[in-house]
């Protein structure tokens, strides 16, 4: 029950960084203002359409929100990144998505080539070597 809570403080906390009330947010997620609070509240559990709908709302990512719920792993890599393209406001949800997904692979291989398990902190400048340089041209 403590995700439920993190999650409805990471939306409260989100939605107060967009300048929005609960109103606002309520209506560009087509739920009600009494259901929007409960959920900040920690009181209800959202589907994913629902969170997709307040992610939409909140102009995140609505990976970003799937993860706080639970619904999704946090992806590897550096949190910088992730959380910039995540947080995009000129990149589509599907932009987004296609970004994280193809940076999550650049992680994996990395990590491959290496024989290291990618983490959270793992800088992207760190994985780059001169014989990548030289692959990608």
């Amino acid at each position: 029950m403590a995700r439920i809570t993190d999650l409805g403080g990471f939306i409260r906390e989100q939605r107060d960084q967009a300048q929005m009330s609960l109103r606002q947010l309520a209506q560009a997620a087509g739920v009600s203002n009494p259901y929007l609070s409960q959920v900040e509240r920690g009181l209800r559990n959202p589907s994913a359409e629902i969170l997709g709908r307040i992610a939409q709302g909140l102009r995140i990512s609505a990976e970003t929100l799937y993860v706080q719920a639970g619904i999704l792993d946090d992806r590897a890599g550096d949190a910088t990144v992730t959380t910039a393209i995540a947080a995009d406001a000129t990149l589509t949800e599907r932009q987004r998505a296609t970004l994280l997904q193809i940076y999550a692979a650049f992680q994996s291989e990395n990590a491959a080539r290496t024989g290291t398990e990618p983490t959270g902190d793992t800088q992207p400048e760190d994985t780059t070597t001169s014989e990548d340089n030289h692959h990608d041209q």
